[in-house]
């Protein structure tokens, strides 16, 4: 962990780091249940199920799951279609499963992608972030604005041949910023988003504009500004003829004058990363 932590930030980043584990330990015990047949809203439902079992009350956002083209957000015009449906997972088809949950007060936002079954497009898009995640860490490193980041994506998905499905998003955000949340049992949720969290954002987004910053990491206007330290939820997310793939995991944003310190992968033993280390 970087120096320029305190030892009361490394605390509250641990806390962050169990529960973004915890995210992606249950995206992998899910990913192993897949059958054919099996359904988005099935899927979505198992992701809740693991997590409460294991006593998560709150969320940034209850659990998606995309299957086939949808994983592409292909022909998405409106937020609702991004909701779980009946469409049934089939032999080589891809699929994301991607949840958001809030555990003693820290929150992770986590993107996982897999297959079921061999995929060679899909193996090649997942080999293909490793660059995006690359990229953003060095590119924050330097301060560069988010805006320019965002662009800078745009053209490496361009030179790979594919298409940005984060694009897709509300807002086109290819990250949001991400904070404690108070631990309560519940909390209401408004279209899946937990309401606690998204008080928070709003917050954020409200101190923001008088400041000059936006915790939306966007193409636009009101992200032209460099990186604000703190917890970015970052999503690359690569689209190409109906197939689509990304991660989605926190990076640290430090305000320290060592590039080396300014920024940093909150964890780096994720499934993504130990897919690359394997060379695959």
């Amino acid at each position: 962990m970087a120096s320029a932590v305190t030892a009361e930030q490394a605390t509250e980043l641990r806390g962050f780091r169990s529960v973004q584990r915890l995210a992606y330990e249950c995206a992998e015990a899910v990913a192993a249940r897949l059958r054919p047949g099996v359904t988005e809203r099935e899927a979505a439902r198992m992701q809740r199920d693991w997590l409460r079992a294991r006593g998560v009350r709150d969320w940034f956002h209850l659990p998606f799951a995309w299957f086939g083209d949808r994983t592409a957000f292909t022909g998405f015009r409106i937020p609702l279609q991004f909701f779980p449906t009946n469409r049934a997972l089939a032999e080589g088809m891809p699929f994301i499963l991607d949840m958001a949950p809030v555990h003693g007060g820290f929150t992770a936002d986590v993107g996982y992608s897999g297959c079921l079954g061999a995929n060679p497009l899909h193996d090649k898009l997942l080999a293909d972030l490793r660059a995006h995640r690359e990229l953003l860490l060095r590119e924050v490193r330097e301060r560069r604005s988010l805006r320019e980041i965002y662009e800078d994506v745009d053209r490496l998905m361009v030179r790979q041949g594919y298409e940005n499905r984060h694009r897709a998003y509300p807002f086109g955000v290819i990250a949001h910023k991400i904070d404690r949340v108070k631990d309560r049992r519940w909390s209401p949720r408004v279209l899946g988003f937990g309401t606690q969290a998204l008080k928070g954002l709003a917050s954020d987004a409200l101190h923001g504009h008088r400041d000059g910053w936006s915790p939306l990491w966007s193409p636009y206007r009101f992200s032209d500004h460099p990186p604000r330290p703190g917890l970015w939820a970052v999503e690359p997310h690569l689209g190409f003829r109906g197939t689509g793939a990304k991660f989605e995991e926190i990076l640290v944003v430090t305000d320290s004058r060592d590039p080396a310190e300014s920024a940093f992968w909150l964890d780096d033993d994720l499934p993504h990363v130990r897919r690359w280390g394997k060379g695959a």
